[in-house]
């Protein structure tokens, strides 16, 4: 290759670069993005999935569907948030508080985070449980009102909301992708085959 064109470049690898670069930029949000569709983008670029329901009816529906599709109508559900549990206490499947016994965790988050496509969870959600000890596969429910756009946001948001009593064990669940081999990017990460319902209620 010529000095010129080390230093110069060439218009075909220009080109070649912006093509490229416009590729990228089909999957990744713009920054002006609204943060439902940030977080939406993000999050399934992190290889989850989510079913959107405006009413409770609907979320119930949804939830009926996943268990079809993955066989678990004869499965056992982790619930360790006692609000969940009220919540769906009519819905027709075995539960339980035990992990050992459990197939699949159902559960909720504190905040869905726009600027990665995470979801920050909490003792709230997980007890002093690590994500490593908990079932592959989630369920996870939270409502349009829970988007923040960073995850310091959210932070800020679980000391507000907890004055007296902040939860323990605050982290996030970024990779959804249950893969045989880790790569260096998901390295020390838990992996987790995870589907989100999100409920609107703004």
């Amino acid at each position: 290759m010529s000095v010129f064109r080390k230093i110069f470049g060439s218009n075909s690898d220009k080109s070649k670069s912006e093509l490229e670069k416009k590729e990228q930029r089909r999957f990744l949000p713009d920054e002006d993005s609204p943060i439902d569709e940030k977080f939406t983008i993000n999050f399934n670029n992190n290889g989850g999935k989510f079913l959107y329901s405006e009413t409770n009816d609907e979320v119930q529906s949804n939830l009926k569907k996943i268990i079809k599709e993955n066989n678990w109508s004869d499965k056992t559900a982790l619930i360790l948030n006692q609000q969940l549990r009220e919540k769906f206490k009519r819905f027709d499947f075995d539960t339980t508080t035990k992990i050992e016994e459990a197939d699949f965790l159902f559960t909720t988050c504190e905040y869905l985070i726009a600027s990665d496509g995470s979801l920050l969870i909490s003792s709230n959600q997980i007890a002093e449980k690590k994500l490593a000890e908990l079932p592959k596969d989630f369920v996870v429910f939270a409502t349009t009102s829970q988007f923040v756009e960073t995850i310091s946001a959210g932070l800020q948001g679980i000391k507000a909301q907890n004055k007296k009593n902040i939860p323990s064990n605050i982290t996030t669940i970024k990779h959804f992708k249950v893969e045989e081999t880790t790569n260096f990017l998901s390295y020390g990460s838990s992996s987790k085959n995870l589907y989100l319902l999100l409920l609107e209620d703004l």
